[in-house]
């Protein structure tokens, strides 16, 4: 955990000199949990700036308020309410859209951010030699590329040499050279792979390696700006129709950033918390391993980051799931199925766009929880669309070609929906009492521990909440260090 002080002096000194010779300005995290908060002249250049350019006033996009073109603010974060003609349940199941986000389309570069920043102000991080390393199955490197680039830095992404072609496609436009895209074996839960080319990285102190699965900026990002998003969320929801409850929030677990947005909300709601993993990678709901291809969720161990104890509900979501419906999400043939047998309205199947793979399977939890929890219409379960399908064409057709070799039709399409919306059951759902808790919490420590070095101390010390509580008072901290070193660059005065 990064601790509010000056590490190095130097270093910071450097840091100062890069960022008021390129005119970066560090956003506060307390104007990325509100937008609001962002001075009106910042708001006024950043109608000139493309939401792709690699432009450093594009942090100030890393948050939930941007609307469909990701050029405009929104008051209210950018939601689906499902129609229950598409989940199947009576349960109001809203999903906040996270290819909203600037530069990578998914709410990854928030994480991103809340990493990388507070090396920068406490001295960690010599933007001028250092190269930012990030590990990931996906979205969190290129969420860091982006970060990197604009905060005029190199960045590094490393992930499985299995993922989407558009995620690679995106990182040789975005890396500054060649060798900063390192591939490692396998797909979604090769994570173990990713952490041993790190450790072989980190041999060079020109490396700084930024684990999502262990950096608790990530934790504390989702908590507040993500926690505070889906808040707001559930209060305009709310207002149409007064008398709901929330009583979940559903996320796929992948490095447990996003779950940390369930403590915020569980402590303003006492809803419950359900964290979501691939059925073919049983991790927390059997002491699991296996593949699977439910991108963005890298599995067969427990994060560092991820408050376990805090956790009520596991949940496990099939990848033939996600593969089929993402076939039936974005082909003519499905949508016209959804559009004339279920009667989805048009702007609703439009809208499916912005649900990729993992956004898929958090749906697919939501359902299975709200028909465990036999939830009504006045029950409100709260999830997130991770990225959108513009990332999985390449998957799409690979599903195609795998599944369904005669052409897919109307008739697949009722199929697949068939099996995996309506015939989504509690099965692979384990409620987590204290016992399992333990369990699973005990998982971590051969990741942790005996392969990445924590302290047993360290470690042990996540298994009680008022660890978790005394963290936030990092956030209030590093604004207040975000403030005095935008004060000593001076760019602000510049814009």
């Amino acid at each position: 955990m990064i601790d509010a002080e000056i590490l190095d002096r130097g270093t910071y000194d450097r840091a100062v000199d890069r960022f008021r010779d390129e005119a970066i300005v560090l956003p506060t995290f307390a104007q990325l949990a509100e937008p609001a908060k962002i001075p009106a002249d910042f708001a006024d250049r950043l109608a000139d700036v493309g939401p792709d350019d690699a432009h450093p006033l594009n942090l100030f996009r890393v948050h939930w308020y941007n609307d469909a073109s990701r050029v405009r603010r929104t008051e209210i974060p950018e939601h689906l309410v499902l129609p229950s003609s598409l989940t199947g349940v009576e349960a109001t199941i809203a999903v906040a859209l996270g290819d909203r986000f600037p530069m990578i389309g998914a709410h990854k570069v928030l994480a991103a951010y809340g990493c990388l920043a507070p090396q920068v102000v406490t001295g960690r991080f010599d933007p001028s030699t250092h190269r930012a390393v990030w590990p990931s199955t996906g979205n969190y490197c290129r969420g860091g590329v982006a970060i990197s680039r604009i905060m005029g830095c190199r960045g590094a992404a490393v992930l499985p040499e299995g993922m989407s072609r558009e995620r690679f496609d995106w990182l040789r436009a975005w890396v500054s050279e060649p060798d900063d895209i390192i591939r490692t074996p396998g797909t979604e839960s090769n994570v173990k792979e990713i952490y041993d080319e790190c450790a072989r990285l980190a041999t060079d102190p020109s490396n700084v390696i930024l684990n999502q699965f262990s950096e608790f900026g990530n934790h504390l990002v989702h908590y507040l700006c993500t926690g505070r998003a889906l808040d707001h969320v559930l209060r305009h929801v709310v207002e149409a129709r007064p008398g709901m409850t929330l009583r979940a929030f559903v996320a796929a677990s992948g490095s447990a950033g996003t779950l940390g947005a369930g403590d915020y909300l569980k402590e303003r709601h006492g809803s419950l918390i359900a964290a979501v993993e691939a059925l073919e990678c049983p991790t927390m709901l059997r002491n699991g391993f296996g593949e699977h291809n439910i991108q963005g969720i890298g599995d067969k161990h427990i994060p560092l980051i991820h408050n376990v104890m805090n956790t009520d509900v596991v949940i496990d979501v099939s990848d033939r799931a996600t593969d089929r419906l993402n076939v039936v999400c974005n082909t003519p043939e499905g949508r016209a199925f959804l559009s004339t047998e279920r009667g989805v309205l048009p702007w609703m199947i439009e809208a499916l766009g912005s649900l990729g793979i993992s956004s898929i399977c958090n749906v697919i939890a939501s359902i299975k929880l709200a028909k465990h929890l036999e939830l009504g219409p006045d029950d409100v379960i709260l999830t997130v669309a991770t990225d959108g399908a513009a990332l999985y064409g390449s998957e799409r057709d690979k599903v195609l070609a795998r599944d369904f070799p005669d052409g897919f039709g109307e008739a697949d399409a009722a199929a697949t929906f068939a099996e995996h919306v309506l015939g989504a059951d509690d099965g692979d759902l384990l409620d987590m009492g204290p016992e399992e808790r333990e369990r699973v919490f005990n998982l971590g420590y051969f990741t942790w521990v005996e392969q990445q070095d924590v302290s047993l101390e360290d470690f042990v010390a996540r298994r009680e909440q008022p660890h978790w509580q005394q963290l936030r008072e990092r956030l209030d901290e590093w604004d207040g260090l975000i403030k005095e070193f935008n004060g000593r660059t001076g760019a602000s005065r510049s814009l």
